[in-house]
Parts: C-alpha cells; structure tokens; sequence
C-alpha cells in the first residue's frame, strides 16, 4: 500500500513540472520573444515623447532566440505524437531525437 502511494506521488509530480513546463512555460517564453522584439525594435509598450526610438539588437537575438525553443517544443511534440501513430518511439538517447521501434 505504502509502495503504490509512492508511485502515484511520484507519477503526480512528473505531470505537474511537464505541465508547468509546456502549459504555462511555453507561452511565457512566446510572450517574452514578443516583449523581446519590441525592445529590439526600440519600442515600448507606452507612446512616449517625440525622437525615433534605438534599437537595440539584443532584444532582437532574445526574440529570435525564444521563438526558435517554441517551434523546437511544438515540432517535437507534433513528431512524438506523429511517431506514435505509426507504432514507433522517440528516442533521446542521442544529442538529436531519433525514431526507433517500439
């Protein structure tokens, strides 16, 4: 008894940090590439005084950089689910994702 009720906990913990992770994590990451390209571009959230605002290229490769993470994570998650259909595993036993059978 006390054994399943480890399991289970440790099971309800996995779910909750992926949840976290991909339900709440991903779309902070695409809303800081946004925030990130408006500070590259010189822009702001708020109209200020007259004079063109700096760029700043930091911003812009913070952007680039968040967006690039969110279409890695939706590729893979479209690819894991994809692989499954077809009776197949992903495996990350490698640096890069590779498709093995089950």
């Amino acid at each position: 008894m006390r054994q399943t009720l480890s399991l289970e906990a440790q099971a309800i913990w996995k779910v909750l940090v992926v949840g976290l992770i991909l339900g709440a994590g991903l779309p902070a990451l695409f809303a800081l590439g946004i925030r990130s390209l408006a500070y590259g571009q010189g822009g702001e959230a708020e109209a200020h005084g007259a004079g063109t605002p700096t760029p700043h290229p930091l911003g812009r490769a913070i952007g680039v950089l968040c967006f690039a993470i969110v279409v890695v994570a939706v590729a893979l998650g479209i690819l894991f689910i994809v692989v499954s259909g077809f009776g197949k595993e992903l495996s990350f036993s490698n640096i890069y994702p590779t498709i093995v059978d089950k």
